[in-house]
């Protein structure tokens, strides 16, 4: 069973990346770990990641450059703010029989991939509670519930768009065309007030195509959340508990990643772990006095 992680990354992504995958690799030295360029400038972060991580890039790029194509044919130009969000759905297609895939403002706290165990029970699963704290907001509109596209119980299987896991041939390529040009024939289903792009097509998909679906939060007493947004985490070495759970992940969805930002420092010590003893420096201290860092 071929399983690992993939990513979509350009260069302007590059530090967020090197967060993640030194975050990824702290926990697990040996799972496989794709990169899926998000355009054509991706090669100083396919570089870096290769250098440091082995992460190797989506081997089909003929594959992913087809699928682009086909989703400017799919979609008009206006309906998705950036079309090619949308690459992260060539996963179904690519090397990995069982895969997780990950956004780049993420951090994670364990060894992630060992929750594709899950894959045994579901099809599909993700790790969140937009279905609980945001119901359908930047997925759906309200016009999905009245006219009953999907039922109640489906639409509580809403998820973010940026941790989610599945298996090679669940659906065919037909059938995940299929089911974007029934997305491209009805934009009022969908609620993009917010400027999102894939998530709310991608949550169409999984509901129409995947009967079979998990989240791994929906456990007794609710597991750990994973928002940055959320201010009652506690810090202990380098991670973070909810209501003592340790969490899986760290997303800052919808959080411009700064100084000052939620979080910040345990961000800065996952990007600068690889440099070693000095990883704990903030980057203002680096800028300040970069002689510290010179054997770095």
């Amino acid at each position: 069973m071929n399983r690992g992680i993939y990513i979509v990354a350009n260069d302007r992504v590059i530090e967020n990346a090197i967060a993640l995958l030194n975050s990824i690799r702290f926990y697990d030295k040996e799972v496989t770990v794709y990169l899926i360029p998000f355009n054509d400038n991706y090669h100083k972060v396919a570089e870096k990641l290769a250098t440091l991580h082995n992460v190797q890039i989506f081997p089909d790029l003929e594959l992913i450059e087809k699928f682009t194509q086909r989703i400017g044919e799919i979609f008009d130009r206006d309906f998705l703010a950036l079309p090619n969000k949308m690459r992260k759905l060539v996963a179904w297609f690519g090397p990995l029989d069982e895969f997780i895939y990950i956004d780049t403002d993420i951090v994670v706290f364990e060894k992630i991939a060992d929750n594709l165990d899950k894959l045994a029970e579901v099809d599909f699963f993700c790790c969140d509670y937009h279905h609980a704290n945001d119901k359908l907001r930047n997925i759906f509109s309200p016009l999905v519930k009245e006219q009953q596209i999907f039922t109640p119980t489906q639409l509580e299987d809403v998820f973010n768009s940026g941790f989610w896991a599945s298996r090679k041939g669940i659906f065919t390529q037909q059938e995940m065309d299929e089911t974007l040009r029934e997305c491209a024939s009805h934009r009022e289903y969908f609620d993009f007030s917010e400027g999102v792009t894939d998530q709310p097509i991608l949550n169409y998909l999984i509901l129409k195509l995947i009967a079979k679906r998990g989240n791994l939060v929906k456990i007794p007493g609710g597991g750990p959340g994973s928002w940055a947004g959320s201010r009652n985490f506690q810090q202990q070495s380098y991670a973070l508990y909810d209501r003592g759970q340790r969490l899986k992940y760290l997303h800052w969805a919808g959080i411009k990643m700064q100084t000052g930002s939620p979080y910040w420092q345990l961000w800065e010590h996952y990007r600068y772990l690889h440099e070693g003893q000095f990883a704990f420096i903030p980057k203002l201290t680096r800028r300040l006095f970069p002689f510290i860092t010179a054997r770095t």
